[in-house]
This record gives C-alpha cells, structure tokens and sequence, in this order.
C-alpha cells in the first residue's frame, strides 16, 4: 500500500493514514498501519532486526489523515508528554447532518465506553466510570442539508468526535454507530485528521503537518474551503 509519508527526519515520521486500516494489530488478522511502515523504514534504510518506530497517539479504523510516529523511544516519551499536558494540537474536519445550533461552540461531556461492545455513552458528571471530553467546533461550511465543521480536539477520548456530535444531533455523515437513524450502510465516515502541531522532540521547534481530505463526496462539496 502506498502510504504518503507528510514529514520525516530521523526522531518522527508523519503520515497520511489511510481510511479503513486499523493504526495496529487487532483480532481482524487485516494489514495495519503500524507493521506497514515499520516494513517501510526496514526496507527504505536496510535496517537489521527489529524496527522501532511508537505509536504515540490513534485514529479510528474508518477515519483517514494526519498522524505521527516516534522512531526513537525519546521522542515517543516526549510526544506522549506533550499530548498529556495537552501541548498536542490536533485539528480535524467532519462532515455532519443538518446544522448545530450554534456555529461555534466549545462541547463538554463525560463519556464511558463499554469494551465489550465498543460503544461509548455520555454518562452524568458525577458517573464515575466517566472521563472528560472536551472539543471546539467551528462550522465553515452548509450546504446539501450537511455542514462542515472544523474541529479543535483537546481530549482524545475513544469515538470522541462522533459521539459528542451525535449528542448535539449533527452525527457525522456515514457514521453507521452514533447515526444510524440518517446513514446507509456503506456510507464512509466523513471525519479526517487535517493538521498536527506539535513542539519538536529534540529541535524544540513547532512542527505543523496538514494534508487535506480526498477530493470525492461529499468532502468535494467544499473543495474550495480545502484550497482557501
């Protein structure tokens, strides 16, 4: 699979992940990110052994876009630092049905996931199986009874995106789980990672990395918000 590699130096590598691939090995037994590019770099460099390369942050199975890789155990500990003192800036765009009320709004909810189902709820405050989501969504585009929006995660809370606009009643387009009621199977998830900024592990200096989503519907309904 030919995965575009966005940003490499010798502590990182940043890539455009695909839709629809799972970032690491799970019980589906179906190629994975992760194995993928270690292949990659053990081939690209003629590395024996064992290539290291962390996983230091994730994206769902159906959602595609920006994601970055430690290839030293350095740079993974200071990334994974940087996203827990929230230093991580994460950009993504969705497409959702209909409009939210408000066309910018910062969303608070408490989330609980059930493993056994792999569904998360947004469960009361004071639920103590609950964890804190927060995100910032700005809408920058309307039209065909869908909305764009930018987002600004600050948590990464499993599903986060899509069960917190769900609950505001805009689920993502093509999302089977938080939208069954106004998507069709076979549907593809309309959420994608557009940017990373991040302080670099060793340099110090902010590194920004964006690719834009695919060029087919419905993204290509704002293709000219992607080249503004």
């Amino acid at each position: 699979m030919d995965i575009p590699i966005l940003y490499e130096d010798n502590h990182l590598l940043a890539v455009e992940k695909p839709v629809n691939i799972p970032v690491q090995a799970d019980q589906t037994g179906d190629p994975d990110l992760l194995t993928m590019l270690k292949a990659d770099i053990k081939i690209r460099y003629q590395k024996p052994g064992n290539v290291y390369l962390g996983l230091v942050h994730r994206l769902d199975r159906p959602v595609g876009g920006v994601m970055v890789f430690a290839k030293t155990s350095k740079a993974a500990s200071r990334l994974s630092d940087a996203i827990r003192r929230r230093a991580f800036d994460k950009t993504y765009l969705a497409i959702v049905r209909g409009t939210p009320q408000d066309k910018q709004a910062k969303l608070l909810h408490h989330l609980w996931k059930d493993q056994k189902k792999n569904q998360v709820y947004v469960v009361p405050e004071n639920d103590a199986r609950g964890k804190k989501a927060i995100l910032d969504y700005k809408v920058i585009g309307e039209a065909k009874g869908m909305s764009l929006l930018e987002i600004k995660l600050h948590t990464g809370r499993p599903h986060q995106i899509r069960v917190q606009l769900s609950t505001i009643g805009c689920p993502l387009y093509g999302d089977q789980k938080y939208g069954q009621t106004v998507n069709k199977p076979g549907q593809q998830i309309a959420l994608w990672a557009s940017e990373l900024g991040f302080e670099h592990p060793t340099t110090k200096e902010w590194v920004k990395v964006s690719q834009a989503p695919p060029h087919h519907f419905p993204w290509n309904t704002w293709e000219y918000q992607q080249q503004s």
